[in-house]
């Protein structure tokens, strides 16, 4: 009887980053892991298929952190505004 083995993400981006290091052909950290190479092609695509999410994860943060940067500029220019007009009715 062959029982499948589960791999956790982290061990296969591990392998995956192994595979794409190109220092080493597939068949390597296949040897190495146990795996059939194609196993490794499989993930690999699959790596390279959904990796751009990452960027598009990165780009929505700092778009909403330049949001919130606007926010505040319009806030410390509103005060600023206020300061000044304080200042000249004190003069």
């Amino acid at each position: 009887m062959n029982k499948r083995r589960n791999f956790t993400a982290k061990f296969k981006t591990k392998v995956v980053l192994e595979a794409l290091s190109e220092r080493q052909t597939i068949t390597e950290p296949a040897q190495k892991h146990k795996l059939h190479p194609n196993q490794i092609s499989k993930w690999k695509q699959e790596f390279l298929s959904g990796v751009e999410i990452v960027f598009k994860k990165w780009s929505k943060r700092e778009k909403s952190g330049d949001a919130e940067t606007d926010r505040l500029y319009k806030i410390i220019g509103e005060q600023k505004v206020d300061i000044d007009f304080l200042n000249k009715a004190l003069s």
